[in-house]
């Protein structure tokens, strides 16, 4: 694969990752967060597995890793997807976005936790600059909250979530490909949504008509935004590995304002605008160690 097109795929999954914000928001106005995310997992688990079995890709667990499996989705989808949709619906996509961009500033900490990495001091210099774009985002000029206390909880167990599944994913990645962990992983998150939607939205759920727009935004967020973004991460991943791949997640906020402010009107201070800024010059800071591992494995490389 041409390493031009590999760029461009990166950027296109970016881009559904990115919207998907704004999918999940016109949802919202018909469907709750739990209904909007176990028919998103139910999209995406029947397009995966008529993938894999299309293109002969059908890869079985083994006994000793289904336990790992279990874990690894109730961290993700099921735990992140509920942080991430409830929060989203009691604050902005914009904000929602950049509160879940600084997942790679929190990850050395727990890497550091449960691996015993060593964290870098430019670690903990991008986690102090994140927090100070969030206290300018989330905090008026008078000191107040100016989004949803509930809501912020909510995406920052989103990000609780995300950094426990980097831990267990690490395992099964050394053994299965990528669309075979996203596929199981998004048909046992919808298992393990089931009893929670029957008992909460089972019976609101037919008595609802919904609108075209929200039939096509579901379909959207099931192929798009929990399976083709992944399957084209894993290419990209293939050919320019998890270091760089890493490094375009930063763009996600970026297409989230962007659609935000054209699709959902939503305004944007000054204040905001640097908000934002800061926040994910804080996440670039925070994995500046990588790229420079990246120039200095090349510069090795070539002088072998």
């Amino acid at each position: 694969m041409r390493k031009g097109l590999v760029h461009i795929l990166a950027v296109i999954s970016m881009f559904f990752w990115g919207i998907s914000y704004i999918w999940s928001k016109i949802v919202f106005e018909v469907y709750s967060p739990l209904t909007t995310i176990f028919l998103r997992l139910l999209v995406s688990t029947a397009f995966l597995f008529l993938f894999v079995y299309l293109t002969g890709k059908v890869e079985h667990i083994q006994k000793e890793d289904r336990w790992m499996m279990l874990l690894s989705a109730f961290f993700n989808p099921f735990l992140y997807f509920i942080g991430e949709n409830y929060g989203l619906s009691l604050v902005s996509a914009s904000l929602s976005a950049i509160i879940v961009a600084t997942i790679p500033v929190f990850v050395p900490f727990a890497a550091y936790y449960f691996f015993k990495e060593k964290i870098q001091p430019v670690n903990i210099t991008g986690l102090i600059i994140s927090f100070a774009g969030l206290f300018l985002i989330v905090f008026s000029g008078n000191f107040e909250l100016s989004a949803n206390p509930k809501g912020l909880a909510f995406l920052f167990l989103a990000v609780t979530s995300a950094i426990f599944y980097s831990i267990t994913l690490k395992s099964l990645t050394n053994k299965y490909k990528p669309l075979t962990i996203i596929t199981w992983q998004n048909l046992i998150g919808a298992i393990f949504l089931l009893p929670f939607f029957l008992y909460f939205d089972g019976k609101s759920f037919f008595k609802i008509v919904p609108h075209t727009a929200t039939i096509v935004n579901l379909i959207l967020l099931g192929i798009f935004a929990s399976s083709v973004a992944f399957v084209l991460f894993a290419y990209i991943v293939k050919h320019l590995g998890v270091i760089k791949s890493s490094l375009y997640t930063n763009i996600i906020p970026v297409f989230t304002a962007i659609f935000s402010f054209y699709f959902l009107d939503e305004h944007f201070s000054l204040r905001k605008i640097i908000g934002i800024l800061i926040v994910i010059a804080g996440v670039i800071l925070s994995e500046i160690r990588k790229i420079r591992f990246i120039y200095k494995s090349k510069k090795l490389s070539h002088e072998n």
